[in-house]
């Protein structure tokens, strides 16, 4: 017991790690999708430099972070396992298999642009993006509030924010279409 705050504190900080290499590996997919359309040199050169920047962030920081992050939790809850009677933490655990079916997809992706399979635009990249940030929204309310009626509010919000997060990717892309126009 005397080791809980030592396990969650890195199982916090593994999760940190974990959604920082969630938040900009599809950023750096979108920087891959761009360059695989432009005209060589510059498509191999770009192409190079990405796919290892990649690689690095998959599998130095956001594989290890995410085994980690899941080892420490598995800790917590075996020194604490009255958590896995609460209604949240049932809730909770459905987004964090949601999460990692996130990020098994995009290990998938990963792979498909390291042998240059292009399959997704970059607008659609960018919009894969903001499904981690949907998770962990709706983790952190759920963590935090507990309450059920709270937490339903705060899911409720997370839906909100994914129809605010449509809202200004449409915008973002009218933008660059004018632009690009110009």
């Amino acid at each position: 017991m005397e080791y809980y705050n030592y396990i969650k504190s890195l199982h916090l900080i593994f999760v940190i790690t974990w959604f920082a290499g969630l938040f900009y590996i599809p950023r750096l997919f979108v920087y891959q999708i761009e360059a695989f359309h432009k005209a060589s040199p510059e498509k191999e050169i770009l192409g190079k430099q990405l796919k290892l920047m990649a690689k690095r962030l998959w599998f130095i920081i956001t594989w290890p972070s995410a085994i980690l992050a899941t080892i420490f939790a598995v800790l917590l809850l075996v020194i604490q396992p009255f958590w896995l009677e609460q209604g949240w933490m049932h809730v909770k655990l459905t987004f964090v298999v949601l999460l990692f079916a996130y990020h098994f997809k995009t290990h998938h992706i990963f792979k498909q642009l390291q042998n240059d399979v292009v399959k997704w635009t970059s607008n659609q990249m960018r919009l894969w993006n903001e499904g981690s940030t949907l998770i962990l929204f709706s983790v952190v309310f759920l963590v935090i509030l507990k309450n059920s009626i709270n937490w339903i509010f705060g899911v409720i919000g997370v839906f909100a924010l994914a129809i605010i997060l449509m809202l200004g990717f449409k915008i973002y892309k009218r933008y660059r279409a004018k632009k690009n126009e110009e």
